[in-house]
């Protein structure tokens, strides 16, 4: 079984860029945060950081005390999909990019002699030092080499920081035995608990269980699927459908109480309502969150006819808004989510369609593209304007001609 793909995945990237932008920042102990303020978490960490026991998901006032001197950076999202984009453009002069799993991960399909051994590592070694000399030194990587995606993936994480692993038929599973469940890509925690539920607790015996055992675990094909994955094997898998999109955003603390919230929340309607038009879907529900300090949180949903209207799902949103608990509690994060999304191709317009609204938002996003966010706006969102800047998702690479 010939080595089929190459994974590459950048390590601690946001922090990273951080220190390869900011030259103060290198070899220095860094965090990132989404906006200054103790109360919310680290969304990046450097080496110098990690070494500390500081991770992704640890509260800023909680890192200062692991890790004394911390620097705390807030994220540059415009700058991390910069740097993005040169990466992929870099990577072209070396090897087609195949597919961008996230902001810092890509796979890249090997082909005719690349598909041994020593050729396939020569190209990952030119890869990382094309890297280093047109990106720069403190953009380490770590790269995969083996006969399926899911493996090559699954290397990445097996060295780091800048590894380079190669996985071959021979080598399976053996190598896999040394890694926790969790450490395979697709086992998170519900996963790993219904493992346990079967009696799986270790790679070992999860390589070393039946098809049919696996199947069980995942209630149907995606137990297959996986059991052939672990052996190296191609697995193809039906395309994902958009199913929803949406914002979220931790407040800054001035914006700490339902009138800042409201605001907030406006702003991210706003942006997703662009986005969906852009991407050409038509949602058919939308949710609200709303976490608090002090108490559990909250989050509601509304469904209606197939939209890309800013106007009626700002008319559904202020119904939600009024159906919240009155808490008289600090909200700390917000949340908006569009659903039941349908392509525009598959869309069935409603008989009161008014095609002058349809004009209104196709002109409001034309001046926003060419002058600038927020040009023109919807004044609910007047007082938040310079909140909730763009973010960045697991899987999702935004556009900074929308979402800015």
């Amino acid at each position: 079984m010939p080595l089929h793909s190459l994974f590459i995945d950048f390590n601690s990237y946001f922090a990273s860029v951080e220190q390869q932008d900011r030259p103060e920042l290198r070899n220095r102990p860094v965090a990132v945060s989404p906006v200054v303020a103790e109360t919310t978490c680290c969304i990046a960490a450097s080496y110098e950081a990690k070494s500390h026991g500081v991770k992704t998901g640890t509260r800023i006032s909680d890192a200062r005390k692991l890790c004394p001197g911390i620097q705390i950076v807030q994220a540059r999202p415009d700058l991390y999909v910069a740097y993005h984009q040169r990466i992929v453009e870099i990577l072209e002069t070396c090897i087609h990019v195949e597919e961008v799993h996230s902001i810092d991960e890509m796979r890249c399909e090997l082909t005719g002699k690349l598909k041994e051994r020593e050729p396939a590592v020569a190209l990952a070694k030119h890869i990382k030092e094309t890297l280093r000399k047109k990106l720069g030194p403190h953009m380490r990587n770590s790269i995969g080499l083996a006969p399926n995606p899911f493996l090559a993936k699954t290397a990445t994480d097996m060295e780091k920081p800048d590894g380079l692993i190669v996985i071959e038929e021979s080598d399976l599973p053996d190598c896999l035995f040394r890694l926790e469940l969790r450490d395979l890509c697709g086992i998170g925690h519900n996963r790993e608990r219904r493992l346990h539920d079967h009696g799986i607790r270790t790679v070992k015996a999860l390589c070393l269980s039946g098809k049919d055992r696996l199947r069980a675990v995942w209630g149907g094909i995606e137990g297959e699927r996986f059991y052939a994955a672990l052996r190296g094997e191609s697995v193809l898998r039906p395309k994902a459908k958009t199913r929803s999109l949406g914002h979220s955003h931790v407040l800054a603390p001035e914006f700490r109480h339902d009138h800042g919230a409201r605001a907030v929340l406006h702003r991210l309607l706003q942006k997703a309502a662009m986005r969906l038009r852009k991407t050409e879907y038509f949602a058919g529900g939308l949710s609200l969150s709303l976490d608090y300090a002090h108490s559990s949180g909250w989050s509601d949903e509304i469904r209606f006819s197939g939209t890309q209207d800013t106007l009626e799902l700002t008319a559904a949103m202020n119904t939600l808004w009024q159906r919240r608990p009155q808490k008289g509690n600090s909200p700390l994060k917000a949340g908006v989510t569009l659903f039941g999304l349908v392509p525009a191709a598959l869309h069935t317009p409603s008989l009161f369609h008014d095609s002058r609204r349809e004009t209104l938002h196709a002109s409001m996003d034309r001046i926003n593209l060419t002058f600038g966010k927020n040009a023109v706006f919807f004044g609910g969102a007047i007082e938040a304007l310079d909140a909730a800047p763009m973010r960045i998702a697991f899987t999702r690479i935004p556009d900074p001609t929308t979402e800015a």
